[in-house]
């Protein structure tokens, strides 16, 4: 499946409207792809994990722990000294380490190391089934503390692209979408407001709830709105959406509050439902009769529309309510604006044109 398809209100996917194929998205030199390998402790890593140094709850994860009885062998593992396969994590501009693969199993080394976890499943006659860290013998304590991890990490300095490729090749847990990449890389304040917002009534309500959350559909919509609205459409000059909606994640949690993004999110939120109702981000925005079918959600209709219209002041908008709703209509009627929501949509070209073109739809309403 496409990386852009669209979900409908069964989250049925239409996989024809907007993004280009995974292996169109723009290439990046070899030699930019620096990962490093280091060895440390289990007892240094976690000792790491507890400071706050690793990011060990991406949103994507929490549904998929392992049970006690798996952690409890791997902790087995240790104590027999078995070699354990490698961990592969990020670095982020901040110094806070993202687990790529291996999440899993450090959060068993934690668990354990605390006294929260019971070893059980070893079998009835096992001398350690039943007991937790702190009943070891000292020399099986020693021995866990002491397993050397290796890690490869991924340089902060690698290309966007080169992140996300990496990310998705070496996690080895439930398929990640790029949007559950991002989420896991850019933990933060960005991601956390992401997911507050995917989650409010309005959101719901206008999207009618059409958005996959749990392949974070909802959030990429989300991200992307915040991407123009941030950085303006002008910025948008390599083609690489990733690249694009990363760079706004990284200003999101930079800035001191979000308090102002939050407001104009809500305000195109309240404005296209006031305009198109049921039909909002869709293409039947077109139809006169409110309870014809609605199509799916159009992501680039969804970034575009809530862009153009949260820009506008209160009393240009609420003094040409009818004249910007014909207005916006007529848009879709343009065939070069349905092909700039349609077909590669996430190519320069097709964003600049969009963009360029609903700003001159509402120029004539703003003051």
């Amino acid at each position: 499946m496409a990386e852009n398809a669209i979900i409908n209100d069964n989250n049925a996917v239409e996989g024809i409207e907007d993004g280009p194929a995974r292996d169109e998205l723009p290439s990046y030199p070899l030699d930019d792809v620096m990962v490093r390998s280091e060895t440390r402790t289990v007892s240094e890593t976690v000792k790491r994990i507890k400071t706050g140094r690793y990011a060990m709850s991406p949103d994507f994860q929490r549904d998929f722990v392992w049970p006690s009885d798996k952690q409890s062998k791997l902790i087995e593992s240790c104590i027999m000294r078995i070699p354990l396969p490698v961990f592969y994590v990020a670095e982020g501009k901040d110094g806070r380490v993202t687990i790529v693969d291996g999440l899993q199993r450090l959060t068993s080394f934690r668990r354990f190391l605390s006294d929260e976890l019971r070893l059980v499943g070893l079998g009835d006659e096992h001398p350690l089934n039943g007991k937790i860290f702190s009943q070891l013998p000292l020399h099986f304590q020693e021995r866990i503390e002491d397993t050397q991890l290796t890690l490869y990490i991924l340089d902060k300095s690698a290309p966007e692209a080169a992140r996300l490729d990496i990310f998705e090749r070496v996690n080895s847990g439930i398929p990640l979408t790029r949007q559950q990449m991002r989420n896991a890389l850019y933990d933060g304040p960005a991601t956390r407001w992401l997911s507050e917002q995917s989650k409010s009534r309005s959101f719901r309500s206008v999207t009618g709830g059409s958005l996959d959350p749990k392949t974070m559909r909802d959030r990429e919509a989300i991200n992307r709105f915040c991407a123009f609205y941030l950085l303006g459409s002008d910025d948008y000059t390599s083609g690489d959406m990733d690249a694009f909606l990363a760079k706004a994640l990284r200003q999101m949690n930079e800035l001191e509050d979000l308090d102002e993004l939050t407001e104009a999110f809500e305000t195109g939120l309240k404005r296209n439902d006031q305009l198109f109702g049921r039909h909002a981000f869709r293409k039947s925005l077109v139809e006169v009769d409110t309870d014809a079918y609605r199509s799916v959600i159009n992501i680039s209709l969804f970034e575009v529309m809530m862009v153009g219209l949260a820009r506008l002041d209160d009393d240009d908008f609420d003094e040409n309510v009818e004249e910007i709703e014909e207005a916006l209509i007529n848009l879709l009627v343009e065939e070069s604006f349905l092909h700039a929501v349609t077909y590669s949509t996430n190519s320069t070209r097709q964003v600049h044109q969009r963009f360029r073109m609903i700003d001159e739809a509402l120029q004539e309403f703003m003051i």
